[in-house]
């Protein structure tokens, strides 16, 4: 039966269970005990943050399905990658759901009236050490979503099935090393007509992440995942990039 095993089938359900998930507390965030031996060391490296919105809404065929964004290719970083809507905190935004909306705002602009926001999964690190928080929202009336794209910023806007994530269908990997730790980059392909898209880094593992506590499953494909350290203190890591910032690897 269509929708019998997709959670988009009983949106109001999904909404629900996805309000109680409470993710693990993050290994970013600096303890009391280290911001107490800064007096000695030295200031305590604290990374930026940033906000994504993993935008989710039924499709045509009952499916769920995620917005995505091409990114112009005139930015100075990671141009024509693919990434989800989202960027740096600002310090008026009152929390990581308000960043994600404002960011999604400015990028395709999509009104935060018409997402409910409802919830916050685990925090992922980028490659430029800025601490990624992904927010889900739900998106009911798509006729009411016009984009709008910032084209200095935002080249394309598509979307695709949430449960692509989780299948080994489309799928390539290759296996890294950073930091000491191996790890794997996985990359998935997505056609649309004559365009193909390339989907991987961290916005792929922000994407199997999400699909696989939507889905309450996990992927069929070894995901190993890793966690990286963060330096204890800025001496060690002197420059922050302060470009725009794509979720990436």
């Amino acid at each position: 039966m269509e929708g019998e095993n997709d959670p988009g089938a009983d949106m109001e359900a999904l909404i629900r269970r996805l309000r109680l998930h409470r993710p693990a507390s993050s290994p970013y965030d600096p303890s009391p005990a280290a911001a107490l031996a800064t007096a000695a060391a030295g200031e305590l490296f604290r990374p930026r943050r940033a906000a994504v919105l993993v935008c989710l809404f039924r499709g045509a065929a009952g499916e769920l399905r995620v917005i995505l964004t091409k990114r112009s290719p005139s930015l100075s970083t990671h141009s024509g990658e693919v990434a989800l809507p989202g960027g740096k905190a600002d310090e008026g935004d009152a929390d990581d759901a308000a960043t994600a909306l404002r960011e999604s705002k400015e990028e395709i602009g999509l009104d935060p009236a018409l997402v409910t926001v409802v919830a916050s999964l685990e925090h992922f690190l980028s490659k430029h050490l800025l601490v990624v928080v992904p927010v889900v929202g739900i998106l009911s009336d798509t006729q009411a979503f016009i984009p709008v794209l910032n084209v200095a910023e935002v080249d394309e806007i598509f979307d695709v099935p949430l449960e692509m994530f989780l299948k080994d269908e489309n799928r390539t990997s290759e296996e890294r090393e950073k930091m000491g730790q191996a790890f794997t980059v996985h990359y998935f392909t997505y056609e649309k007509g004559n365009r193909k898209f390339i989907i991987w880094g961290l916005t792929a593992r922000i994407l199997i992440h999400t699909a696989s506590i939507v889905y309450e499953r996990p992927p069929d494909f070894p995901e190993r995942r890793v966690q990286f350290n963060l330096p204890k203190y800025q001496k060690e890591y002197p420059s922050m990039p302060l470009g725009s910032v794509p979720a990436r690897h």
